[in-house]
């Protein structure tokens, strides 16, 4: 018979290795295991990779610091055998079960993507390319094809018209065609059919619209006059008058540190000077905010056909309803100018 005194010690025994094995078990699957600078890392995993391959990866970087617990976990859950690529994001609390889970469900994290005031299309293509898997010259390429902006209702010239400012969430293993799909529903949301009636009443196309409010915003970001220099606008447009827009000659110059818009610049030939050719050029000037297209579809209805920044360099203007008074305006400004030695 077994004496209570063996049997207290096979229950102490028995009670310290479970909880000796409980918690090496707690430490593969919770403990934090990832050697995180700052607040996270993006573990990405291309189509094609096997585990391998992702092990490869984590320990040229030595993201891993307990390899032997994640690569048993890994093989228990059956990552090893089938990798979903995609990006993951591990932080510094973030533990085996946690990544390893979200790697076999192809739980991936999204990237968050902020599309803004861009001023060229060069500029969305190098954005995009640093985030999303396909570099900034196929990007270009895409965004220059013809056949590929048509399919978005768009020319290579209005493509940009087609991005709503905003934040959108994107998964790593987008395609480009997945993307641009995500940016036509956002396009499509924000152009709803109260808006495409508002533009239609200024006689103006959603695409118009843009192109104007991205020249609204070259000349002023002081929201309370955006909507009396988009009435400016509008009337020129209408009148078939040039628009005279300085902005569109510093995007046609490709310069954007010009300061003053001289004879010497307005001389450009490009379908964007627009002291040369009336009505819109033939694309916007930048990805304006949505409360400037909006400040556009409400413009200000008035007289004024003329506007100058004021001499006091405020960032607001004066308007004229003639050219002689716009000429008094345009005298103080250069005046101005000339005192503080602007070129």
């Amino acid at each position: 018979m077994v004496s209570n005194k063996k049997i207290k010690i096979f229950i102490l025994v028995f009670s310290l290795v479970t909880a000796m094995f409980s918690y090496y078990v707690w430490q593969i699957f919770k403990t934090p295991n990832f050697n995180v600078k700052g607040d996270s890392y993006a573990i990405l995993i291309p189509k094609g990779a096997d585990f391998n391959q992702v092990l490869d990866s984590l320990d040229k970087y030595d993201v891993v610091r307990d390899k032997l617990s994640f690569r048993f976990l890994a093989k228990a859950l059956g990552v090893a055998e089938k990798v979903k690529p995609g990006r993951y994001v591990v932080g510094p609390e973030t533990g085996n079960w946690e990544l390893l889970r979200k790697m076999r469900n192809g739980r991936q994290d999204a990237l968050r993507i902020t599309i803004n005031n861009f001023r060229l299309k060069e500029d969305i293509a190098a954005k995009l390319g640093k985030q999303l898997p396909y570099d900034s010259t196929y990007i270009m390429k895409m965004l220059d094809s013809s056949a590929i902006t048509e399919q978005y209702g768009y020319s290579p010239e209005t493509i940009a018209c087609l991005f709503i400012p905003d934040t959108y969430e994107v998964f790593w293993t987008s395609s480009f065609e997945d993307f641009m799909k995500k940016m036509q529903k956002a396009n499509k949301h924000f152009w709803n059919q109260k808006r495409i009636n508002e533009a239609s009443a200024l006689g103006m196309t959603p695409t118009q619209a843009g192109i104007l409010a991205s020249i609204v915003y070259g000349e002023s970001k002081e929201s309370a006059e955006q909507a009396r220099i988009s009435g400016v606008y509008w009337n020129r447009f209408r009148t078939g008058m040039p628009l005279q827009a300085d902005p569109t000659i510093v995007f046609a110059w490709k310069d954007f540190s010009i300061k003053r818009v001289t004879g010497k610049y307005t001389a450009i030939k490009s379908p964007y000077n627009t002291y040369r050719n009336a009505g819109l050029p033939p694309g916007p000037i930048s990805i304006p905010p949505v409360d400037v297209i909006d400040k556009v579809l409400h413009l200000e209805k008035h007289e004024y056909m003329y506007f100058c920044a004021k001499e006091d360099f405020s960032g607001f203007h004066n308007f004229a309803k003639t050219y002689p008074e716009h000429l008094i305006n345009a005298a103080k400004y250069q005046a101005a100018l000339d005192a503080r030695k602007i070129q």
